[in-house]
């Protein structure tokens, strides 16, 4: 049996992982509040399964799987089934957040979404691992392989739960670190499964380097993660603001004035600034 080294680069890919987790629950799960309070909720679940299923579970994937190494043997990726892998991530997501999200009885829509969202995930997992090119024969140890299935299941549901229940920045922050440990979990699990063997030495190895995928990686992460900053921040100004507007008019009622606000004092049936008597 081979030597694997899933710490190829020290600490580094995995604390890097588990960042990108984090920042990835966090746009989820803020994108699920706004979900809930949006009249046209599509758009913010597709926005919470991107952020979830792609930037903290895919993403965190590959990001791992770049400190990963087979007894210094080149490894590549079959390009196709890598992006198969992010997609069927994003696509369960989704299917779990429509299936929770869709007014049944949470006692049944949300381990029902939570096992499709989990077996999903890992079914990412291993088709990206089934995406890997080496000279190798690749088996996995049964109980850990299961084990694994087991921790993606629970965790899919915890966050489908989070989406659900999970409101303040406090409450937020505190989520996105179990679900980043959850996922990070998970993958190092279904990584120890793993068993290798030398395979046909004269076989060829085709695909594309860890290294020339980093590239096209990180400029996609890049822009999805700022564009997701960028929607949700904006929405959560406009929430402050649209709260704000709503304090002051309540301010001015009862014939108090207690607000300048021009707007505010139109409502009021008050003037500013006064006119003299």
């Amino acid at each position: 049996m081979l030597h694997i080294e899933h710490f190829n680069n020290g600490w580094m890919n995995p604390v890097l992982a588990f960042g990108l987790s984090f920042i990835g629950s966090v746009l989820g799960l803020r994108c699920a509040v706004h979900a809930k309070s949006s009249s046209t909720p599509l758009g913010w679940l597709i926005a919470a399964a991107v952020a979830l299923g792609g930037a903290a579970i895919w993403v965190m994937h590959f990001t791992a799987m770049l400190g990963f190494s087979i007894d210094r043997m080149p490894v590549r990726y079959d390009v196709p089934l890598t992006l198969l892998s992010a997609v069927i991530a994003i696509v369960v997501v989704l299917i779990g957040l429509t299936i929770v999200t869709g007014g049944g009885n949470e006692w049944v829509t949300l381990p029902f979404g939570g096992a499709i969202t989990g077996l999903g995930v890992a079914a990412m997992h291993y088709l990206g691992m089934w995406a890997m090119r080496a000279q190798v024969v690749i088996e996995y140890d049964p109980a850990l392989a299961a084990l694994s299935l087991v921790i993606a299941v629970v965790a899919a549901t915890a966050a489908l739960w989070f989406m659900l229940h999970v409101r303040g920045l406090l409450m937020t922050i505190s989520a996105a670190l179990v679900m980043g440990i959850a996922v990070c979990g998970m993958h190092y699990t279904a990584m120890a499964a793993m068993r290798v063997h030398h395979g046909d030495a004269m076989a060829e190895v085709d695909g594309v380097t860890p290294v020339q995928l980093l590239l096209p990686l990180i400029a996609t992460v890049s822009l999805v993660i700022t564009g997701l900053v960028i929607v949700v921040g904006l929405a959560e100004l406009e929430g402050t603001g649209e709260d704000w507007s709503e304090s002051a008019l309540l301010r001015t009622r009862g014939g108090v004035m207690t607000s300048t606000d021009p707007a505010t004092l139109a409502d009021s049936g008050k003037q500013w600034p006064r006119l003299p008597n």
